[in-house]
């Protein structure tokens, strides 16, 4: 029986008759990743820019989720070419490549990520997991049906190119990052300032008018519906690391320090 590889974002965005709820793993464990991607979510993306991942975790993070009905997204540390090509042999479907402020820096993502004659990506399925060791029929001929690229746009100048950069072709949608977009506007630290937001909501009529997916990181719910009434077609609100630091807080705004006799009885 021949073996199927599931969906990408692309196809799951496709498909979808709402927009898809995501969260980050951001703490490199397989074992948060698979209980993540048992939650019921939508879709996961698993962090290389500033998560401590590197091929290793990654790895072992897309076979910990593999199981459950969870689109994983993996984001590179950055455009390099290697890295891509090494992400995608691990068997990441969909990547998420940051800092992307022109469309010809996008074109150059897109080639990264495919095989001659659509791009430059190097081969060597036959030795990867990413076409299960040749055990996928006709992966190199039908790789790009395997593979979905989206882009960061976290910058004034992505912003201003945020048309061009969605109708590059092979940019099958584009994700906006509103915390290196304040810092780029000078507002550091502000990605709900009210000039933030509507830049972010330039960037949507941008990638829209080009027919693409648009997406958004919204940590507050408010901010998160908000943006999800303006068109976002996939959304992150919530990270592993964050959900576990607000929550032992929480725990000891709830307990310790509270009850006299809480830490005697341990």
């Amino acid at each position: 029986m021949p073996i199927r590889l599931t969906p990408t974002l692309r196809s799951r965005l496709e498909s979808a008759h709402r927009p898809l709820a995501g969260m980050w793993v951001c703490s490199a464990s397989p074992l948060v990743a698979e209980i993540c991607a048992g939650s019921g979510l939508d879709w996961l993306l698993i962090d290389m820019e500033h998560g401590p991942n590197g091929l290793g975790s990654v790895l072992a993070q897309l076979q910990a989720v593999a199981a459950y009905p969870i689109t994983p997204v993996v984001r590179v540390p950055s455009d390099d070419s290697t890295v891509i090509k090494q992400v995608l042999d691990l068997g990441a479907q969909s990547i998420l490549v940051p800092m992307v402020s022109s469309a010809e820096h996008a074109a150059n993502v897109v080639a990264a990520a495919h095989y001659p004659p659509l791009g430059r990506r190097g081969v060597g399925s036959a030795l990867a997991r990413s076409a299960r060791w040749n055990r996928i029929p006709d992966y190199l001929t039908s790789a790009a049906d395997h593979v979905s690229v989206f882009v960061q746009i976290e910058s004034v100048e992505g912003v201003e190119a945020a048309a061009e950069i969605a109708a590059v072709s092979g940019v099958d949608g584009v994700f906006v990052g509103p915390s290196d977009l304040a810092a780029s506007m000078g507002l550091l630290g502000r990605q709900t300032h009210p000039d933030v937001v509507s830049a972010v909501r330039t960037t949507f009529a941008a990638v829209r008018s080009a027919g693409k997916p648009v997406g958004v990181n919204a940590f507050d719910p408010a901010t998160a519906r908000a943006y999800l009434a303006d068109g976002a077609a996939f959304v992150l609100v919530g990270a592993d690391v964050a959900m576990l630091a607000r929550g032992s807080e929480q725990l000891v705004a709830d307990f310790a320090g509270t009850s006299p006799g809480f830490r005697e009885s341990y």
